[in-house]
């Protein structure tokens, strides 16, 4: 790895990146390849690949293509590089520096061993990214948060997220229907089996991810909207509090750690199962559970589900407090 710390005006400043630079009059990718390794590390590489390409967007830069090698053969001796501080770095110690954020991504790209894709990333003028896409497919990103919810300015996508069990936040969207005797209905949604976590269980009636830049309000807008075909005015969703979630489990063999803090809100409009448009990619399903029954099944597990438990009682306990349940 490169540590640039050599030249003032540089827009990797600080920054931690591998070697390389730009093609020369009549060079094919390999040939830049060599040249700038051997120029900037007075390394001759012996065995190397190429893995996929890179297309960098920024507000205050031209488009930028970047042809993305790694190399795991070579010949000579290290030598002192102008542009910065080179070192050789554990793998598993790599994301402990500090990186472009979209650099983390395709660096885990190449550890997955995944094979030749192309990338792209869109950065703001301050040096954020605010769009990735793989192969063709949008990526979602996420702020990451402090333990109180602010976003500290780091990005990151989604997958990497939960592989590192990074604190982000969600929207949580609680639909509750009062019924004729006082009691009180939740509705569940069966989440599709084709979610890359608890396919096919139950879950709340509407949650989703907040997207680096938005807010936790608008987002619940949207996810109503987008899995249930709800469209809700801000007056009609009720925030009733913050829920911090810490799961460690694993899916598909790979680790799934989701830390998170989801604001929770109610709606508590009339709701017919029959009316609601389902998000096929996210939604197979969605059934009215008695509130107590979803609570005592959560908790025995005799629901197949992705609830959690405290969240559900943190429901009941709102209706209780705002005087529309009264408790057995």
């Amino acid at each position: 790895m490169l540590h640039r710390v050599k030249k003032e005006q540089d827009i990797n400043k600080n920054k931690w990146i591998g070697v390389g630079g730009h093609f020369e009059e009549g060079e094919s990718p390999e040939d830049c390849l060599l040249r700038e390794v051997f120029e900037e590390t007075g390394l001759i590489l012996t065995s190397y690949r190429f893995r996929g390409i890179v297309t960098f967007c920024s507000e205050n830069y031209p488009t930028e293509y970047m042809c993305l090698y790694t190399a795991d053969g070579y010949t000579g001796t290290l030598t002192e590089c102008t542009e910065g501080e080179l070192a050789f770095v554990a793998r598993e110690e790599i994301t402990k520096l500090k990186l472009w954020d979209g650099d983390r991504l395709f660096l885990e790209l190449l550890k997955e061993e995944r094979p030749f894709f192309s990338l792209k990333l869109c950065y703001h003028e301050d040096g954020t990214w605010y769009r990735a896409v793989l192969d063709g497919r949008e990526l979602e990103l996420f702020d990451i948060c402090d333990e109180k919810g602010e976003p500290t300015g780091e990005v990151m996508e989604r997958g990497m997220v939960h592989h590192y069990g990074k604190m982000h936040r969600t929207a949580h969207i609680w639909i509750v229907n009062r019924m004729p005797d006082g009691s009180y209905q939740v509705l569940l949604q069966k989440r599709s089996k084709k979610k890359d976590s608890y396919p096919g269980y139950y879950d709340i009636s509407s949650a989703g991810h907040i997207h680096a830049g938005d807010s936790y309000l608008p987002s619940a807008r949207r996810e109503l909207a987008e899995e249930l075909g709800i469209e809700a005015g801000e007056e009609e969703l009720q925030l009733i509090g913050y829920h911090r979630a810490d799961l460690r489990t694993s899916f598909y063999g790979k680790p799934f750690l989701d830390q998170e803090i989801s604001a929770v809100y109610f709606y508590e409009k009339p709701v017919r199962i029959a009316d609601l448009i389902l998000q096929e990619s996210e939604v197979e399903g969605a059934a009215f559970f008695e509130l107590e029954e979803a609570l005592s099944r959560v908790r025995n597990g005799t629901l197949p589900n992705c609830i959690y438990e405290d969240e559900l009682q943190m429901v009941r306990d709102a209706l209780i407090s705002m005087g529309k349940y009264q408790e057995d």
